[in-house]
């Protein structure tokens, strides 16, 4: 199943459109599909969702190309029940847009599961958020800078509401992506005992990437004030329906 929604979004608030319906038979393809795999589960029956999202640019005060770039999502469905949960996310770029963890500490995942987020190095916190849950109740969100196997690098997503610790590998995209995106943060949300179908969903999830360390920006970008810049989210659930918001933004 399919839906997209186009935004039109400027760099101090989000203009939404119309979502579109999602159609059965149809799929967008994976924007980065060549890093870390999800173990296969089987689609399951459930509601169709339907994704709106708006996107800010704001100067991270930091270096002269430093930017923070804050994500909001909004999830509902056309019946007005729970949405289906999430398996996947694929945050997007712009092309000018490039991430700089190398000048920024990291906080290995086994830390945060044993000690708590506290006990991260100072300047490895690159990002917050909040999420609102559909069943009642909300968390903080905080993102830290991290490595992964085989050299790859990206970040934490910590809700410690839930505990839940969600690895985002930074990944070139690929395809037709390529032509307004550079690089995606991959998200894959972890197989659990629970049965898909029961599994909570967000109904808003609000996340911003960019930080200073030292004079360092964590994100940066190199394309010139005024200009349009490219932004998406790619969203694969339970029910395997895909969506894909997408839209452009005025760089402060």
């Amino acid at each position: 199943m399919r839906a997209r929604n186009l935004i039109g979004l400027t760099a101090v608030l989000a203009f939404i459109a119309t979502p579109a319906v999602a159609l059965a038979g149809d799929s967008y393809p994976h924007p980065t599909p060549f890093g870390p795999q999800r173990p296969y589960e089987p689609d399951v029956a459930g509601p169709v969702n339907i994704d709106r999202g708006s996107v800010t640019y704001t100067e991270d005060g930091g270096s002269r190309y430093g930017v923070k770039i804050s994500f909001t999502s909004q999830r509902s469905t056309t019946t007005g029940v729970e949405p289906a949960a999430a398996r996947q996310f694929v945050f997007l770029f712009d092309r000018s847009v490039h991430f700089n963890p190398y000048m920024f500490p990291t906080c290995d995942r086994s830390v945060i599961a044993k000690h708590g987020a506290a006990a991260c190095p100072e300047g490895s916190q690159v990002g917050s958020g909040r999420a609102v849950f559909f069943r009642g109740g909300e968390s903080d969100v905080l993102v830290f800078n991290t490595t992964f196997d085989k050299g790859l690098r990206g970040v934490l997503i910590h809700i410690p509401v839930t505990g839940a610790i969600l690895e985002n590998t930074l990944e070139r995209v690929v395809g037709h992506y390529r032509d307004d995106y550079g690089w995606g943060l991959n998200e894959i949300l972890p197989v659990s005992d629970v049965p898909p179908q029961e599994r909570p969903s967000t109904k808003e999830f609000y996340v911003t990437f960019g930080a200073v360390y030292k004079g360092q920006s964590f994100v940066r970008s190199f394309a010139r004030p005024g200009a349009e810049l490219a932004v998406g989210v790619w969203s694969e659930y339970v029910t395997g329906q895909t969506t894909l918001v997408e839209g452009t933004i005025t760089r402060p």
